[in-house]
């Protein structure tokens, strides 16, 4: 008789919420926050793959605890109450990719460096184009602070959410509003 060994998927659960720059979608597992992004159904459609994929889960809708800090720490922080986070996060991406997330974790608030600075800090400075690739790969939106890294030029460029949410972001960590 044939043995046949079953694998357990992770479950991932889903919520939407509105924020001052527009709908957000989250996802949370057992870990932590897996993903935080503006609502863009196709961009949302691509992340879900890639999670369903990379950590052999089922996403539903549902409610989490993490949500609930998330929610709050988001809210405290467009209220200008909070300039870091404390959620966990488990980040989904190549080696490289968190590696640079990681990087921009360390990106303190209202302050912004180049992708060329990031690079140096991932111990490559010629491998901009792979930061700006990976932070381009982000999926932890204003959490893992890509709005933060700017061109070397000074100009605004490549977010996730568009120019306009970056720029919102930064004039918020400025006091400029």
């Amino acid at each position: 008789m044939r043995e046949y060994k079953t694998q357990t998927k992770e479950i991932i659960t889903t919520t939407t919420f509105s924020t001052p720059i527009g709908e957000m979608f989250a996802a949370a597992s057992k870990k932590g926050l897996v993903l935080l992004y503006f609502f863009t159904p196709y961009d949302i459609e691509a992340h879900i793959d890639k999670l369903k994929k990379t950590l052999n889960a089922d996403v539903i809708p549902g409610n989490s605890e993490i949500f609930d800090v998330l929610k709050t720490q988001l809210n405290e922080y467009f209220n200008k109450k909070r300039t870091t986070f404390e959620i966990p996060l488990q980040l989904v991406g190549t080696p490289f990719q968190i590696k640079a997330w990681k990087e921009l974790l360390n990106i303190p608030y209202g302050k912004t460096i180049s992708y060329k600075e990031q690079a140096t800090k991932t111990g490559n400075e010629k491998a901009f184009r792979a930061v700006a690739n990976a932070n381009g790969q982000n999926m932890m939106a204003i959490i893992v602070p890509c709005h933060r890294v700017i061109a070397s030029s000074g100009k605004l460029s490549g977010y996730t959410g568009g120019v306009e949410k970056k720029e919102f972001l930064l004039k918020l960590e400025n006091n400029d509003k």
